[in-house]
């Protein structure tokens, strides 16, 4: 066995039992590289925000990793799910949902305006009634 076989066995014998890195624990350091980043940008023009937006991202990087070797895995998996349920979900929703509907070349996507249904209709009909499945409301738009 190896010298990196060894130190990879022993990293996984420590982390055994403890939380690790999840979906949160992970947003959390791109959080605090992006505030690493912006931080570069304050360095000289304002110093008092400099050490301020370093502060929180130190706080943010020593939680994630509270998080990622907490031996507590109820709490930290009710927290990432909270995460994912408030927060994860609903933007990554919309980006496939934008997603495909740029891709779709032959439909457009009109969303009710009463219920907020998501309506497709064939592209390049002219102005056409569309009526919402789920409410019955009428929209007047253009294909």
């Amino acid at each position: 066995m190896n010298f990196f076989q060894r130190i990879g066995n022993a990293l996984s014998r420590f982390m055994y039992g403890r939380n690790g890195v999840d979906r949160l624990c992970l947003t959390m350091i791109w959080a605090a590289l992006l505030l690493d980043i912006i931080n570069i940008f304050l360095r000289d023009r304002q110093p008092a925000a400099y050490s301020i937006v370093g502060f929180v991202s130190t706080v943010i990087v020593f939680l994630a990793l509270y998080r990622m070797f907490s031996r507590n895995l109820e709490k930290r998996r009710a927290e990432n799910a909270r995460f994912m349920a408030k927060v994860w979900y609903p933007i990554s929703r919309r980006i496939a949902g934008n997603q495909q509907q740029r891709m779709d070349k032959n439909h457009r996507y009109f969303t009710c305006p009463q219920c907020g249904a998501v309506c497709r209709v064939p592209k390049g009909k002219g102005r056409i009634v569309i009526t919402c499945p789920r409410c019955g409301n009428e929209i007047h738009r253009k294909s």
